[in-house]
This record gives C-alpha cells, sequence and structure tokens, in this order.
C-alpha cells in the first residue's frame, strides 16, 4: 500500500529539490509531484493509469519531473543525503549492507 511523505519527510527531501524559477506559468507543486511519482514507482502502474487516481492531472508532469531530476542528478542528491542521515543516526551501518551478484546462466536452447 502506498502512503504519502509526511511532514518529517518532505521537509528532508524538499530543500533538496531545485527551486522553481520565476519563468512561464507556475508549476506543479513539488510536493503533490513528488508523491504522483512514488506511487508510480511502488505502486507499479503505468503513467497513464494516474488518470484514475487522486494525482490525475500530474501524469504527465511526474514522468518529465522526473526525468529531469534523474539528468540534473537530484535523485542521487536525495539518496546521499538520506543515507548520510541514515548513518549519523545510527540507522544503516555497513555491516548490514549486503550486494547480491547472483548470475543466472542464460540458456541456449538447451534443455
Amino acid at each position: 500500500m502506498f502512503k504519502e511523505l509526511d511532514d518529517d519527510s518532505w521537509d528532508a527531501i524538499g530543500a533538496l529539490l531545485p527551486e522553481q524559477t520565476g519563468r512561464g506559468r507556475p508549476r506543479a507543486g513539488d510536493r503533490s509531484t513528488l508523491n504522483a511519482i512514488l506511487y508510480v514507482l511502488v505502486t507499479g502502474c503505468r503513467w497513464d493509469d494516474l488518470q484514475s487516481t487522486q494525482y490525475d492531472h500530474y501524469y504527465t508532469t511526474a514522468w518529465r519531473r522526473l526525468k529531469r531530476w534523474e539528468e540534473q542528478g537530484v535523485l542521487k542528491r536525495i539518496l546521499d543525503a538520506l543515507m548520510a542521515n541514515g548513518y549519523s543516526l545510527g540507522m544503516l551501518k555497513m555491516e548490514s549492507l549486503s550486494i547480491d551478484s547472483t548470475t543466472i546462466p542464460a540458456k541456449k536452447g538447451e534443455d
């Protein structure tokens, strides 16, 4: 089940997003747009499926903003900041991390 960002989460993330420029029409709010992005990523629905949710007017905005933030490195900065915060609070520890390098050989027509 999807849960929107609470105020504490938004306070931690919101300051890391690029500021709005003063040009053009006012853009959709970052918090609502980020919630729409997270909805798609958590539920696995298609971007077009946002039209039948509470984020109905965010489906193209959310996709474009995700793409732009990814290209600008915004998502990497957010992840780095959240990880640093987790380490400083003792919630993350290097000894509890693992990397899975399991590989499955591809079958080449053999049974």
